[in-house]
């Protein structure tokens, strides 16, 4: 995400959007009530109250919504934001969606901006510009190719052998392992952490072929014993955790040690509080030095006085993505929970 223009008297803040992780994190900052500005297209007000057979064209026009709904569809790297139109040069008060993909441009305006809406803005403008992990769940006639995303695991491809067997696995297993190799090269950078996974000794085979044929991007691979493949297997690691030295400069892993740590300390009833009651009353006493919160939770707009009071106390706030193991893990104890200071 590159930010274009920034206005702290307006609370204006216009965006590019460059990747479909940029979907995802707006579909974390924005909030029903503010106002999102974008280029869209409606009918024209004046023609629309034709007959049908005379339907006029939708024109290209700027429209402000309020925000009242936002929906994120991975699959169709589309962002919907649905709303009223406040300004442009027609329909006011009337209902519209405005409809956001990679390219393209919008104005953010929120009443207030806080200090974690404003971090989560530049660390999406930080993670454009970092590698994302490419795992290969790969077996002795199938492959799955996909890539670690903000909101979780994508797809890439699936590569399938032409036929099986011990036969073919002598004959032509270069041929299924070579076009695994190319759709790694389409998908893979130099410097792209790439994980190979699978209950079996093939990914052993490329990894061989990969050092000796792409030596630039298996430099950096790793390889997993899973007891399954496709994504089941790479769920599978994921839940297991990897190395460190895969994730160790990834969010996914201070997310991971946080919720890990707060799980320790609930284990050892420690200095710890969970759950929105209990984290609420230490936020009120001062005693929260680390606050773990949820996407899902900021999204439902309830939380917002909780890390106010945290950050007004010098506390620090971390938002939790659902999609990954952490995530999970934070969300069966309430969606949010505290590293404290001392003890309340």
């Amino acid at each position: 995400m590159r930010v274009l223009k920034q206005e702290e008297q307006t609370g204006e803040i216009k965006v590019l959007i460059e990747t479909l992780d940029d979907l995802w994190h707006l579909y974390n900052i924005i909030l029903p009530g503010d106002i999102v500005i974008a280029v869209t297209f409606r009918r024209d007000e004046v023609k629309a109250d034709k007959i049908r057979a005379e339907r006029a064209e939708k024109k290209r026009m700027v429209l402000g919504i309020r925000v009242e709904k936002i929906e994120f569809h991975d699959s169709e790297s589309r962002l919907r934001i649905l709303g009223t139109i406040e300004e442009g040069p027609q329909d006011i008060g009337s209902h519209h969606t405005l409809i956001l993909g990679e390219g393209e441009s919008l104005t953010i305006r929120k009443e207030k901006w806080n200090r974690v809406t404003l971090e989560r803005m530049e660390r999406a403008v930080q993670d454009s510009k970092k590698p994302k992990i490419i795992f290969v769940a790969i077996e002795t006639d199938e492959a799955y190719l996909a890539t670690s995303r903000q909101f979780g695991v994508q797809e890439i491809a699936t590569i399938n052998a032409s036929s099986s067997g011990k036969m073919y696995e002598q004959k032509e297993s270069g041929d299924f392992y070579g076009e695994v190799l190319e759709k790694i090269k389409m998908s893979a950078e130099p410097g792209v952490p790439l994980v190979l996974l699978g209950p079996g000794f093939a990914k052993e085979a490329l990894m061989t072929l990969g050092k000796a044929k792409a030596p630039e991007i298996f430099s950096n691979a790793y390889i997993y014993h899973t007891g399954q493949a496709g994504m089941a297997g790479i769920q599978e690691l994921m839940k297991a955790g990897m190395g460190a030295e895969v994730i160790k400069d990834s969010r996914i892993a201070l997310e991971t040690k946080l919720v890990e740590e707060a799980l320790e300390q609930i284990a050892k009833d420690g200095l710890v509080s969970y759950g929105p009651a209990d984290v609420r009353h230490a936020a009120e006493m001062g005693a929260i030095d680390t606050l773990l919160i949820l996407d899902s939770e900021i999204r439902k707009n309830n939380v917002d006085d909780i890390m106010n009071m945290v950050e007004d106390s010098r506390g620090r706030v971390v938002v939790v993505s659902e999609n990954f193991e952490a995530g999970k893990k934070l969300d069966s104890i309430g969606g949010v929970a505290a590293l404290l200071r001392f003890a309340i």
